[in-house]
């Protein structure tokens, strides 16, 4: 059985960490339909996974240069359209978490297939939250609707690798009663 290579399908590092993860149930943003959707933080220094994802970017480029192209006469350049790998430090400089590293906003009408480092699919809501770390299976593709244009990013699959320090200022419920000590209500 051989592989079928899909030059704009990639499947991240295992050092991407996950933030605004909208896995369970599709949100809608500004009115729009509802969508699954996650922030992948990908470190500057998983520079095989960034390759990856720039040349993918590039085939997603190709692959849809009829539909970029729409009705005009040329298809834009690429390095003038909106493209969906973003830089963290130039973008989000107040928030910690984005420092050193790039970001993709990934998106799907469809719910992501979520497994653990050994495959097995998560059914627990808890496992997965904004700050932990996994691999994700993403695709890039050609956009062209009500004259913006560009490369976006489609969510496909998530693979939790590990747990990481939640993102948003949200504190776990089994770090809150982790303490030994019981406290004395009627003093």
């Amino acid at each position: 059985m051989s592989k079928i290579s899909n030059p704009t399908k990639v499947i991240t590092g295992v050092n991407t960490r996950w933030s605004y993860a909208n896995v369970w149930d599709a949100k809608s943003i500004n009115g729009g339909a509802p969508k699954y959707s996650v922030s992948l933080i990908i470190p500057k220094s998983d520079t095989v996974t960034v390759s990856k994802i720039k040349a993918a970017i590039e085939a997603a480029y190709e692959e849809g240069q009829s539909k970029l192209k729409g009705n005009g006469k040329t298809v834009p350049a690429l390095s003038v359209l909106k493209t969906p790998l973003r830089d963290g430090d130039l973008e989000r400089p107040d928030d910690p978490a984005y420092a050193n590293a790039y970001f993709i906003n990934a998106n799907s009408a469809s719910a992501p297939g979520i497994v653990d480092a050994d495959r097995q699919p998560i059914l627990e809501r808890s496992e997965v939250y904004s700050g932990v770390y996994g691999r994700a299976s993403i695709n890039f593709y050609a956009f062209n609707s009500n004259g913006n244009k560009g490369i976006a990013c489609g969510l496909n699959n998530l693979q939790k690798i590990r747990d990481g320090e939640p993102l948003g200022g949200k504190s776990r419920a089994e770090d809150d009663f982790a303490s030994e000590e019981e406290e004395d209500f009627l003093s």
